[in-house]
């Protein structure tokens, strides 16, 4: 049996002709390597054939889990340079119908719309799995407005805290805000970004969320900065929202619809915006085909999550009586985003075994580093697409994002002017 482990593995691995080199010490001793032994070295240990077999079956979610309980013992390299060396065999491999795994993609894919059925209840209970653990857990990686979603590079010398306040002004300049519009916040996070918009550009806004954290935090931080009577946060799903709204921006809470619900997302989202109203949304997509969640991310991280495929945003946006009017697809800017938060955690992460235990540490840990490299090497963007009622709601031409940049303080201008 494990003479039949062994091979499996090895065939697999030697048929992903991996970039690197990749080193396994195997329970009994022996180690065995794999790769072109160029670049990237990463040297692991498997402390048990249990753990082998699982990894051989399922790698997802076994390869994880067996790091979070200490079966995957790293000796050389850390999981993002484990994820980097896999993932440069997997993206070249002709074929990837020779592992248990792409079959268990597949059944996934068939099993997906049930798993990302998101009625008001689910809904509520999945987004606050993740979005209503401990304050002080965020508090160790994000920056201080707690921006939880993908920054702007505009160059990249700049801090994470430049790199979120560019996507916040970036996010505006799409908006074509002008002072008193009113604004709804589509899974409006800690309220940064409605704060952002209320205070700086002058907006009305309304931010709405399903987390209670979110929720306390953001109207705490509105009174804190006198914006109560500018920025109203509530605890609420997207489909309970009545009224009109010269503007919605959405930022890192497509993800968490389901592909069930895009066509009620966007539907209802045209219902709510007066008829020169434009919207922004801010999404996590893929450049690939339709594929499905991985079992680790949907298991511990984010329950209900998908990340879409461009093709599957735009058919229901078709049939919703709304124009595409602008996309724009940001490619390293969230693995730079990620490395940040990533550093930060591993730099505090003492803090957060304290808060939890060693095991939620290796799993958050892992979730970062296995983020980061979907993003640096597999084909992981952000959209963000614009929309509107009417098509003629938007100048003809970008200059109005080139334009508004400079007004509030962004390099964008001056740099594509130097180029």
């Amino acid at each position: 049996m494990l003479k039949t482990i062994l091979g499996l593995l090895d065939r697999f691995l030697d048929r992903l002709q991996l970039k690197g080199s990749l080193q396994i010490t195997y329970p009994d001793g022996q180690t065995r390597r794999y790769g072109d032994g160029v670049g990237e070295v990463v040297h692991i240990e498997l402390q048990s054939w249990r753990t082998l077999w699982r990894i051989v079956v399922t790698p997802d979610p076994a390869v994880p889990e067996a790091y979070m309980d200490g079966d995957l013992v790293f000796h050389e390299g850390d999981p993002v340079t484990f994820l980097k060396v896999v993932y440069s065999g997997v993206t070249e491999a002709p074929a990837q119908d020779f592992h248990p795994i792409f079959s268990a993609d597949k059944l996934r894919y068939l099993l997906r719309r049930l798993h990302q059925f998101n009625p008001q209840s689910r809904a509520r209970a999945n987004v606050q799995h993740h979005y209503d653990l401990s304050r002080t857990l965020y508090d160790l990686f994000l920056d201080e407005d707690r921006q939880y979603s993908c920054a702007y590079f505009e160059n990249p010398q700049v801090s994470l805290e430049e790199a979120q306040i560019a996507k916040k002004r970036h996010l505006a300049a799409k908006l074509l805000l002008e002072p008193g519009m009113r604004v709804l916040d589509i899974g409006s996070g800690w309220g940064g970004l409605g704060l952002t918009l209320a205070q700086d550009h002058g907006a009305q806004v309304r931010g709405v969320t399903l987390s209670d954290e979110q929720y306390r935090l953001s109207r705490r931080r509105a009174k804190e900065a006198g914006l109560e009577d500018r920025a109203q946060f509530d605890l609420i799903d997207y489909r309970e929202i009545d009224g009109q709204f010269d503007r919605i921006v959405s930022v890192g809470m497509f993800e968490h619809v389901g592909v069930n619900h895009y066509g009620e997302y966007f539907k209802k989202a045209r219902t709510l915006l007066e008829d020169d109203g434009v919207m922004v949304m801010h999404t996590i997509g893929r450049t690939g085909p339709p594929s499905v969640t991985s079992a680790f991310i949907r298991k511990y991280i984010f329950p209900g999550g998908y990340i879409p495929a461009l093709s599957e945003i735009m058919s229901p946006v078709e049939h919703s009586g709304l124009h595409v009017t602008d996309v724009e697809v940001l490619t390293d800017h969230y693995a730079e985003t990620l490395k940040a938060w990533r550093e930060r955690f591993m730099a505090r992460r003492d803090e957060a075994v304290a808060l939890y235990d060693e095991r939620f540490a290796r799993m958050w840990e892992f979730y970062l580093a296995a983020s980061e490299a979907a993003f640096r090497y597999q084909d992981m963007v952000v959209f963000q697409v614009q929309l509107a009622k009417s098509k003629l709601s938007i100048p003809r031409t970008r200059d109005y994002i080139t334009d508004f940049d400079r007004r509030h303080g962004g390099n964008q201008g001056e740099m594509r002017a130097a180029e």
